[in-house]
């Protein structure tokens, strides 16, 4: 079997050029991002049947690597969708059921738009659930609360904010160590 493809799975800011996900998806030889949507960004039918298009196109195993709402995309993405994955990193996730800062979507916003409820089924393949200790849209008990029910293993990282640019993780080498670790994982289980 071929080892799987990553898919990066960007947050509700789509693709940023400075972002670690960008930067990792240029190391990785054969990743792909989900393509950002160009009409109605907010829209989680959209975004989830971005994420099916482009797991289905990978024609393979694939491992996902989401980022901040990325992560609910994949649990919505998972609810709906039961292909078979090698597994998902998901970074830094979001706690869309508690109001963002200004400037973000409003819950109202987030429920018209089918993001709320966030899934907590256990997902049908492994996942690891890398958590910051200082993050501001994702408190520490909510995210470990989410990795249970999602059936995820919990890797504290520490105080790393929400792990953007801002935050100094454009370039993210512990990132490349997590991914690089599930696909030897992966190697392995085969």
């Amino acid at each position: 079997m071929k080892q799987p493809r990553v898919v990066f799975v960007p947050g509700l800011r789509d693709r940023m050029p400075e972002h670690w996900q960008e930067r990792l998806s240029e190391q990785l030889p054969g990743s792909t991002l989900v393509p950002p949507l160009t009409e109605d960004k907010l829209n989680l039918a959209a975004r989830v049947e971005a994420l099916d298009r482009t797991v289905q196109a990978a024609a393979g195993p694939v491992l996902l690597v989401a980022h901040s709402a990325g992560n609910v995309i994949v649990a919505h993405w998972a609810a709906r969708h039961r292909r078979a994955l090698a597994g998902a990193l998901l970074v830094a996730p979001i706690d869309i059921e508690s109001p963002l800062p200004a400037g973000a979507p409003t819950m109202e916003q987030l429920r018209a738009q089918g993001w709320l409820p966030v899934p907590r089924e256990p997902f049908a393949f492994p996942s690891t659930v890398a958590a910051s200790a200082n993050d501001p849209l994702g408190p520490p008990d909510r995210i470990a609360e989410l990795a249970r029910a999602w059936g995820s293993r919990l890797v504290q990282l520490g105080p790393v904010g929400h792990l953007v640019p801002a935050s100094g993780h454009g370039d993210w080498p512990e990132g490349l160590r997590l991914i690089q670790s599930l696909l030897t994982q992966q190697e392995e289980v085969q």
